[in-house]
């Protein structure tokens, strides 16, 4: 017996993974020994038969929010903010853990959805652009670069226990934005 993992899978942080919408039961393996509770659905289309029957067989359970909170008039954008707040606030909450993050394709919805945390997390900009383009390839897509760019993290209400890996990272960043801050200005001299 293989194991083979849905088309565009990896582990994004400890607890979360991303990845296509499984289309057939040879996935069912992988998917097992990531003893997922729960997976978030980010696409308006309805999850496969194949995805439904895993989460029936395996009891996970599916949040589909690109169901709820998709609009037919969102111009440019990609996805909804309100889907992308929804869905951050949800997988930065531990008690959802280990959980699968997926779309259709695994390229587009989670591509933006991912580059959103990952802004939320203070990667580099180009950094996230990268990571974003490694899973879409050819297909990557400007406005959802752009959606990234000009999503406001201050939306997203972050739990009060946050997985370690955000605690860590935030407490990073605040430790480098002080020394940045303490350097910018160079020393104070007394006079």
């Amino acid at each position: 017996m293989s194991i083979i993992p849905p088309e565009a899978y990896a582990t994004v942080e400890e607890g979360i993974h991303r990845s296509s919408d499984i289309i057939s039961a040879e996935h069912y393996p992988f998917l097992r020994n990531l003893r997922l509770r729960y997976i978030l659905f980010l696409s308006p289309e309805v999850p496969s038969k194949a995805t439904k029957k895993f989460a029936e067989e395996e009891d996970v359970k599916v949040v589909h929010l690109g169901l709820k909170t998709w609009q037919p008039s969102l111009g440019w954008k990609p996805v909804s903010e309100e889907l992308i707040k929804e869905g951050l606030e949800l997988i930065l909450d531990r008690s959802y853990h280990p959980i699968l993050v997926m779309c259709t394709t695994g390229l587009h919805e989670s591509g933006a959805f991912i580059g959103c945390l990952r802004k939320l997390q203070h990667w580099n900009f180009n950094s996230i652009i990268f990571e974003y383009r490694s899973f879409a390839n050819k297909q990557s897509r400007y406005y959802i670069e752009q959606f990234i760019e000009l999503f406001d993290t201050d939306l997203v209400n972050v739990p009060n226990e946050p997985p370690p890996f955000f605690v860590d990272q935030q407490l990073m960043w605040e430790e480098e934005d002080r020394e940045f801050q303490r350097t910018k200005w160079g020393p104070v001299s007394e006079v």
